[in-house]
């Protein structure tokens, strides 16, 4: 029996995998047009033609609507622009509550706090790692004002009851679609099943232009709001002739020629890379099985295309006898990059459970016009705290960029371990 890489032996990997690259000669090309246009941005605070941005800026959004099937897409610097800029839109403010995940980067959870308003922590899906429909429900108070669901691993939520609570209720659903660009459910697309749905264009994920973001969304209203948000609401709500204030303060939210230049680039990648990602993901979906029954590939409901933002695994201790920090140690050592849990609930960060974001007297916990009784205790969602401290495994493998001989190294390196278990 091979001697395990943990214990000395040599590892079934010395090589890191490859890095996923997916910049090449056309957004170059497209950069170097922008620079030999000298148009690098032409937004204006103020109400005018170029309130709106410059042409690559409209060319995106038109590239992005016809690709998702949207009526609208309003560009951004950022998805978390995007996530502040929806939770605006739509009303929200102090007093409010915002039922959000508690498994996902935490500007999931922070767009409801700008604007003055209370994260509530909806549990999440064992098997798709989403906020659940039935814990959404348990949730809902006189303050509820909006719902912000997130395909987390590029898995859609379960959309279609999320959104006959929200209509049952009249509160807005905002789809934080950031790891899920180009996954569907139901032949319809991540990021287009909510009242408002958020891309990220962040580098690591899917297709990217560095930083930015793009909200998709049918409503016109919303449309015409996000768009005011994003620049500088304030100064053109007057000649725009807007007549509901709420909200209508503005940022600086606006991207750049040259990265809505590239974005566009990318964009017509997508179908590509995600092909790419599925494939991977495939196949290490029917290998990993088969030699260590302790592990569960990541569940892909009916009717939806998976985005393998990353892969996840589920560990079963009882089944494999150790402890799964000491098996994911021992991928390690094979080189096989593998990680413990994603991220700790959002709810245990000190800001909640100190209940101190604004000012030193803990606005907006402490707001006289909120008369809700939130609960940021320990094992509120007890699904999400199972995941992170005992269950969930990521790896960032399946991509573009690694072959199948990539992979093969990967189930060599689980087959490994698994049959030396015991030695662990």
């Amino acid at each position: 029996m091979e001697n395990l890489a943990i214990k000395g032996g040599s590892p079934v990997r010395k090589e890191p995998f490859p890095k996923y690259v997916t910049i090449g000669e056309e957004e170059k090309k497209a950069v170097i047009e922008v620079l030999d246009s000298t148009v690098l941005s032409k937004f204006l605070a103020k109400w005018s033609p170029d309130f709106f941005g410059g042409p690559k800026v409209q060319a995106l959004e038109q590239d992005w609507a016809k690709y998702f099937k949207t009526k609208n897409a309003i560009s951004v610097n950022s998805a978390t622009s995007g996530l502040y800029a929806a939770v605006g839109a739509a009303g929200v403010g102090p007093g409010d509550e915002v039922i959000v995940s508690p498994y996902t980067m935490s500007a999931s959870a922070t767009a409801a706090l700008i604007y003055g308003a209370i994260p509530v922590f909806a549990d999440i899906d064992p098997e798709i790692f989403c906020i659940t429909p039935e814990s959404i429900r348990k949730l809902i108070t006189p303050s509820t004002k909006a719902i912000i669901t997130v395909d987390i691993f590029g898995h859609p939520a379960d959309m279609k009851e999320t959104m006959e609570i929200a209509d049952e209720h009249d509160l807005i659903v905002i789809e934080d679609a950031a790891q899920a660009p180009g996954a569907t459910l139901n032949g319809k697309y991540a990021g287009t099943l909510a009242h408002m749905g958020v891309f990220s264009l962040n580098y690591h994920k899917t297709i990217h232009c560095g930083e930015g973001g793009v909200i998709a969304t049918d409503d016109d209203v919303l449309a015409e709001r996000l768009q005011m948000i994003r620049n500088h609401a304030e100064g053109a709500v007057k000649p725009r002739g807007v007549k509901d204030l709420v909200n209508m303060v503005g940022w600086n939210y606006r991207m750049t020629e040259i990265e809505a230049a590239i974005a566009s680039v990318q964009l017509k990648k997508l179908a590509g890379l995600l092909k790419k990602r599925i494939d991977a993901a495939d196949f290490l979906s029917k290998s990993l099985p088969g030699i260590a029954p302790f592990l569960t590939p990541p569940k892909v409901r009916k009717g939806v295309r998976h985005g393998y933002y990353v892969y996840p695994i589920r560990y079963d201790k009882k089944k494999a006898g150790v402890p799964r920090e000491k098996f994911v140690e021992a991928l390690n050592a094979e080189g096989i990059p593998m990680t413990n849990g994603y991220t700790e609930p959002i709810y245990l960060e000190p800001l909640y459970q100190q209940r101190i974001a604004f000012g030193k007297d803990g606005f907006p916990f402490t707001y006289p016009g909120y008369h809700g009784k939130v609960d940021y205790n320990p094992g509120i969602c007890p699904v999400c705290e199972q995941m992170y401290y005992r269950e969930l495994m990521l790896t960032d493998v399946c991509h573009a960029n690694v072959s199948h001989k990539d992979l093969k190294d990967v189930v060599t390196a689980v087959e490994k371990v698994t049959d030396s278990i015991g030695r662990l």
